[in-house]
């Protein structure tokens, strides 16, 4: 008797959506102009209208899962700037996400080095933030032992293959000290306090611009509220939902409610356009939850990025600050995410002697997007260097953004090129005018 074909037990994620969604596509083709990917290269698959075609054909059993799906689910940078674009509504987010989960359950992309890389970066770092801590006081002191410095002016780093030069060559500037050792777990607020708050630190944030950190808490306390920011805090989970890892994002998004109850807050406050993106979506994440999914539900209301909050609650301008001509780059995810475009130019126009210069392509990506400048290095190199064109055009000696990525990608290109800039987080320009009137009276 012939033996029947085993039957594949894999979890299906496109198959599992609700079909609306791979349904609202109407293939008008209005979002191509705002792909970057589909404008570099002018092909079909690499643009979203392509991507959601590839889905639907395997929600409908008409393709497998093969290695060029899931090569081009990877090539995409999730800017989401074809959710802006798009007339019908269409949720691209969830759909990248869970065509991304589909290609690491089929393990088609599976390798030694990227199975490591994996293992290490997303299911051990960034699942346990003292490891994340850990790693960054041994760069920290790696850079300051000045071993960091003798190593580049030794010539050695030019016996290493070109793409582990180019990885060096990004290790950030690991502040000197982290969240915890510049904010108190509780902030009073300077005056009446208005409104209770809690902070989320992040993980690059905490290590690479914990001083943004610090300022987010100050500027908070400057309007009224009492802030509330615990050590020891959890990943997101974004960088987890963002490459296929749907149950670990799962994971963290019931520690962040824990360790967070919305319901003792009036606002839990995020400074980074992508985490707060991700941040805003925990009842769709956790909506199979019977125990999580309405305090998640309750939590995204609660989730506020730090321009939305501002505006919402109403500034206390600065009296004074510097002479200065600023440019603003959009973060992707604060942009075309969270639909926040409007409120960081209304901070810094609130500043007195700052001159705010518009950007040309401002909502364009900057190649950072996550960790795309790390694996698609090529296609990352292209949109910094778009972007750095478009910010020398401006004559601003200043661009404010509002993602850690973002911040970390123009800081490293205008160091690669030579372009004297101050790359600042808008909160961070507020904080120093603040600063600069003294305590309030």
């Amino acid at each position: 008797m012939a033996q029947s074909a085993p039957v594949d037990s894999r979890p299906s994620h496109l198959k599992g959506l609700d079909y609306s969604v791979l349904q609202q596509c109407m293939h008008c083709g209005l979002c191509l102009p705002t792909c970057p990917t589909y404008d570099a290269t002018k092909t079909e698959r690499h643009s979203p209208r392509g991507r959601i075609s590839l889905m639907r054909a395997i929600a409908d059993d008409r393709l497998e899962v093969t290695r060029v799906f899931a090569d081009e689910m990877y090539f995409c940078l999730g800017c989401l700037a074809c959710m802006t674009a798009c007339p019908a509504g269409v949720n691209y987010a969830e759909l990248f996400e869970h065509a991304r989960a589909e290609v690491e359950e089929t393990r088609l992309l599976s390798s030694p080095r990227r199975n490591l890389i994996r293992l290490i970066a997303i299911r051990w770092l960034f699942m346990d933030l003292q490891r994340l801590e850990l790693v960054g006081r041994l760069i920290r002191l790696y850079q300051e032992l000045g071993l960091q410095g003798l190593l580049r002016r030794s010539g050695l780093l030019r016996l290493l293959p070109k793409r582990l030069q180019e990885l060096e060559a990004l290790t950030p500037k690991i502040q000197p000290r982290f969240t915890a050792d510049l904010v108190g777990q509780v902030t009073p607020a300077l005056g009446p306090r208005k409104y209770r708050v809690a902070f989320l630190s992040g993980c690059a944030q905490d290590l690479i611009f914990s001083d943004i950190n610090r300022d987010t808490v100050e500027v908070l306390a400057r309007n009224g509220c009492e802030v509330f920011t615990p050590h020891d805090q959890h990943c997101c989970g974004s960088l987890h939902a963002h490459n296929g890892e749907w149950e670990l994002a799962k994971i963290l998004a019931r520690k962040q409610i824990d360790q967070f109850p919305p319901e003792e807050f009036d606002a839990i406050i995020s400074n980074a356009g992508g985490c707060g993106s991700h941040l805003k979506h925990y009842e769709k994440i956790l909506k199979d939850d019977l125990k999580y999914r309405d305090r998640a539900r309750l939590w995204d209301r609660k989730l506020k990025d730090i321009h939305e909050w501002i505006a919402a609650i109403g500034l206390h301008p600065p009296h004074t600050g510097h002479p200065m001509t600023v440019t603003y780059h959009e973060s992707c995810h604060l942009a075309h995410g969270q639909k926040i475009v409007q409120q960081p130019r209304d901070l810094l126009r609130m500043i007195p002697n700052l001159r705010l210069v518009e950007l040309a392509e401002s909502s364009w990506c900057c190649g950072s997007a996550g960790i795309y400048n790390l694996v698609q290095p090529e296609m990352a190199d292209q949109l910094l260097h778009r972007k750095l064109g478009h910010i020398r055009s401006t004559g601003a000696c200043t661009v404010a953004s509002a993602n850690p990525g973002c911040l970390l990608q123009l800081i490293n290109g205008a160091r690669k090129e030579g372009l004297a800039l101050r790359v600042v987080h808008p909160v961070t320009m507020l904080a120093e005018a603040y600063r600069q009137e003294g305590c309030p009276g």
